[in-house]
């Protein structure tokens, strides 16, 4: 393997020091890269873990006398929002963070309206693909106060690896895909090298609650901060109980020693993807809200420089919107694996208000939908009137609604309530005019080549197939 490295190695290091890249991500990136050389792929065994006790966590319910505690060091706090995906499950080429979700307002503009309804200041982390829209972004939002326009932060980039033949990638249509964000769990470093972590501290933030620009639910929570700083925890993790649909997503577990860890799917060896997924097994699912001490953080890097988390390597399509480009690899990292590596790290579960994702179109239409309601100082809600309902299952048809642009074409004139539907399939080429209400389980389905309306005010009932 180490004439594979000496290969390459010189042709990655020119390219990271051509683009300015420094002298720590290099080093990272090549202490990883040695790893996928040598097919040291990171992956967590069985053997290796054990589930966690639920009677080991502490519950979010349990900590409400907490909550004054957090009201007084609100002013030390910051929101960290993830603002580095381009969302291009949603067929985007743009910031996923700039789609208009809620009464008109895109997913940055709720994040930052819940970041003032809280009293903190708001950070983003952005990556090279999404930094200059969102700045262009922010200018065009009319705040007129000055502290609440977010300070922004880049995070690191990683060249592309060929899987063939671990080269570095080379695409000459577009050179700019030959780069990755180094996944969010460059978190740290990025903070520590880009002096935006001496920024806050000498400002007085100390707190920083971080979480992605598409989750809505995840909110400032007094409680949790005042228990976080109560406890001195160095970090935190918010989990909540793994469902059917949480089955492929990062999982809590034990490491031999009894510390915590997280174990991401592509982490899992291939011969063990049913243990992973069983969710009575592995109960917890983590919700990528995350808590840091950034006094802890501080030192942690000043003494060490780089913090090693577990290496993903996750394989991709060199152009992601183009199926027949070349096969590549991205070196990443998780910030919730962190867990295993800060003394002291803990979890509490969380409700799943507070994990509200959006990572495809099925999603985006149920956050878009009375499903979800918007609340002050809460973010967005489930609509109180779905409170003894499962939640809703919806599947578009993705040759129809493969790309945001399609997505509200279709829906131009609002999407329909779904408040009282349960599960909604449509298939084929269907649009919607307005003022359309679905109750019960519903599939649409159009056979024909020519488009299908769905008319203005019509209501489609329980157990329908149109």
């Amino acid at each position: 393997m180490e004439s594979r490295i000496s290969e390459h190695l010189p042709s990655f290091l020119r390219k990271m020091q051509k683009e300015a890249l420094n002298k720590n991500t290099i080093d990272t990136f090549v202490s990883y890269y040695r790893k996928v050389a040598e097919h040291n792929s990171g992956l967590i065994y069985e053997k290796d873990i054990a589930p966690v006790e639920p009677e080991k966590i502490t519950h979010l319910k349990d900590l409400q006398f907490y909550a004054q505690a957090g009201k007084k060091v609100l002013k030390h706090c910051v929101m960290i929002i993830l603002n580095g995906g381009l969302g291009t499950s949603l067929g985007l080429t743009g910031p996923k963070s700039l789609i208009k979700v809620k009464n008109g307002k895109t997913f940055l503009e709720l994040k930052l309206e819940n970041a003032r309804n809280a009293g903190t200041k708001a950070v983003l982390m952005n990556s090279f693909r999404t930094h200059e829209k969102t700045l262009e972004a922010l200018k065009h939002m009319g705040i007129k106060n000055s502290s609440e326009i977010p300070l922004c932060f880049l995070q690191h980039k990683f060249p592309k690896i060929f899987q063939k033949t671990l080269a570095p990638a080379v695409w000459e249509k577009d050179p700019s895909l030959e780069w990755n964000p180094a996944g969010h769990g460059d978190i740290y470093q990025a903070l520590f090298t880009s002096n935006m972590i001496h920024h806050l501290l000498d400002h007085g933030i100390r707190y920083a609650f971080i979480s992605n620009c598409d989750n809505l639910g995840a909110v400032i929570d007094e409680s949790l901060l005042g228990y976080f700083s109560q406890k001195g925890f160095p970090f935190l993790m918010e989990v909540t109980q793994r469902r059917p649909l949480d089955a492929k997503g990062g999982h809590l577990a034990r490491n031999k020693e009894g510390k915590l860890l997280l174990r991401e799917i592509a982490q899992c060896p291939q011969d063990e993807l049913k243990a992973f997924q069983d969710i009575t097994k592995y109960r917890f699912f983590n919700t990528n809200n995350l808590w840091i001490d950034l006094v802890f953080l501080k030192e942690y890097m000043s003494k060490y420089q780089n913090l090693r988390l577990p290496l993903i390597l996750k394989p991709a399509r060199l152009d992601p919107r183009n199926n027949k480009s070349p096969g590549i690899f991205q070196i990443e990292t998780a910030m919730g694996s962190a867990i295993s590596l800060f003394e002291g790290a803990s979890a509490v579960e969380v409700p799943k208000a507070r994990y509200i994702p959006v990572k495809g179109h099925n999603d985006l239409l149920a956050v878009c939908s009375d499903c979800f309601v918007l609340k002050e100082n809460e973010g967005i809600i489930e609509n109180p009137s779905r409170k003894d309902m499962a939640p809703i299952k919806i599947s578009l048809d993705p040759e129809y609604f493969k790309n945001i642009d399609m997505f509200f074409e279709r829906f131009r004139h609002g999407v329909p309530s779904l408040v009282q539907c349960e599960s909604l399939t449509v298939r084929g080429n269907v649009f919607f005019e307005k003022d359309i209400k679905i109750r019960g389980r519903v599939r649409i389905e159009n056979t024909q080549n020519t488009p299908a309306v769905i008319s203005k005010g019509t209501v489609i009932n329980y157990n329908m197939t149109i």
